[in-house]
């Protein structure tokens, strides 16, 4: 074994990406972050560095327990990494994804990155664990949804 190996490959192996074109994309926009630091694709990973991984809002982190070349099958996996991610990232897998959305007037072209460190600090903020239960009640009572309205769709026959 080597005694060490490029970021991206290692990321490849290890089953973090499906190509290794994905990872070397990854390490070229800022997603991907070696024992603190932004890496380039070529970076050398050593045993015993952290790599921490954005992916959409989550962002995982892996200890490198062993150093490989060659892409391995998922139960081997755990042999190679270990997978350090915090049990509040892993909950941003179950959040609901249309609860927040923002709007963007037509036109006014992409976000710049002002707004888009606002977006981001903005998301991370959330926290659904003080949504209360009946939720979907309070909604219907604020806006005036009945469920006891005549709806033209109530009736099989309109269809």
């Amino acid at each position: 074994m080597a005694e060490e190996t490029r970021i991206d490959k290692y990321l490849w192996s290890i089953r973090v990406y499906k190509t290794r074109s994905d990872a070397t994309d990854a390490c070229k926009g800022g997603k991907i972050r070696l024992n603190g630091c932004d890496v380039k694709p070529s970076k050398a990973v050593k045993v015993g560095d952290t790599i921490t991984v954005r992916k959409g809002a989550v962002t995982y982190s892996y200890k490198v327990l062993a150093l490989i070349d060659k892409r391995q099958g998922a139960k081997l996996v755990s042999e190679f990494a270990e997978n350090i991610t915090l049990q509040e990232e892993l909950d941003k897998l179950k959040s609901p994804v249309e609860t927040f959305f923002l709007k963007r007037d037509r036109g006014t072209g992409r976000p710049t990155k002002k707004e888009r460190r606002q977006m981001d600090s903005l998301w991370d903020a959330l926290s659904y664990d003080d949504v209360p239960e009946d939720v979907a009640e309070m909604f219907a009572a604020e806006y005036g949804f009945d469920d006891n309205s005549d709806d033209i769709y109530d009736d099989e026959e309109n269809f």
